[in-house]
């Protein structure tokens, strides 16, 4: 599982009480093998342990980036649950500086597309066992939020994760991937044996006008996802668009199933 070690004092903003954190691990194979860095937000004064929001960024971002963070705040101070975002690879604290696109994408295919997802998912599953551990977290409840590459290792997570999974956002991903992409950093194969074993309540986000992938890959991702209960939203825009009320139905999702779950 790995020693959550805290950083920092905590910081109390208004009704959210933000704590960084770092997760020491065994070299094992993640991606980080000196540690996970994350944050865990929860309301300033909890009564009881929350279910669990892992809230996974997008390319060239991080934990902290500004849609994460009014993400994060929203689910703990207005829907009462707690939420925690890491760095993916290559990204945020995982790095001394900012990588560009291209490069992080080339270490992925280098390294191994397998071995990273792999990695990745090992750290969310351990990152949720350790806040588990917690009073005021309740890792049997878990939901997911991330688009995007927060799909690309969110997907296989959602496939591994099991029955403590109990809902999902996904989306603005697909089974052709952009020709600027390096061949070996390519999902559709990890996809097609992922896809189909999600069985939780599921909400997948395409973007119309998506200029990286397609339209036609990504209605044949949702096709592949096993859940019974999936629901496909849709706007116009490029890939880097996200409306405000897509983002207000992912938060809507996310939080009635959770409060839901028993």
């Amino acid at each position: 599982m790995g020693e959550l070690q805290w950083v920092g004092e905590p910081v109390v903003e208004g009704a959210v009480t933000e704590r960084p954190f770092r997760l020491v691990r065994d070299a094992g194979g993640a991606p980080d093998p000196a540690g996970v860095p994350g944050i865990l937000w929860l309301p300033a004064a909890p009564e009881r342990a929350l279910p669990l929001v892992l809230l996974g960024h997008g390319g060239s971002g991080h934990k902290r980036a500004d849609r994460q963070l009014r993400l994060a705040r929203w689910f703990a101070g207005e829907a009462q649950l707690a939420v925690v975002g890491i760095d993916g690879p290559y990204h945020g604290e995982r790095v001394p500086e900012p990588v560009e696109s291209s490069d992080y994408q080339q270490r992925m295919a280098s390294t191994g597309v397998d071995r990273i997802t792999d990695g990745m998912v090992d750290d969310w599953l351990a990152t949720a066992d350790a806040l588990g551990e917690l009073d005021a977290v309740d890792a049997s409840r878990l939901g997911y939020v991330g688009l995007s590459m927060g799909t690309r290792f969110g997907l296989p997570l959602a496939a591994a994760v099991g029955s403590r999974l109990r809902c999902a956002v996904l989306g603005k991903y697909g089974m052709q991937q952009p020709s600027a992409m390096p061949a070996g950093v390519d999902m559709a194969p990890r996809f097609a044996r992922d896809a189909p074993r999600i069985t939780t309540p599921l909400l997948f986000h395409v973007q119309w006008d998506d200029e990286l992938f397609d339209r036609a890959g990504q209605f044949e991702l949702f096709d592949l996802l096993g859940s019974p209960d999936k629901q496909l939203m849709a706007f116009a825009g490029s890939h880097a668009t996200t409306p405000p009320e897509a983002i207000a139905h992912w938060r809507d999702f996310v939080a009635h199933h959770l409060r839901s779950a028993v």
